[in-house]
């Protein structure tokens, strides 16, 4: 995923689907400079993880 989609989805208000490893995630930051993303399962918030956005895919 790009870095521009990456910060619409994490700034939208609607739902939409992206997944890590095929689970669905939230986007709770993306680092430009970097070009990680700090997300969480949807079924597990708890679980924070950062990954390359390059990783994350939509739909």
């Amino acid at each position: 995923m790009n870095i521009l989609r990456a910060k619409e989805i994490m700034e939208s208000a609607e739902s939409v689907d992206v997944r890590y490893n095929g689970k669905q995630v939230m986007i709770q930051h993306v680092d430009e400079k970097t070009e990680m993303a700090r997300i969480y399962l949807r079924a597990h918030p708890e679980q924070e993880q950062s990954v390359p956005l390059r990783m994350l895919q939509e739909g």
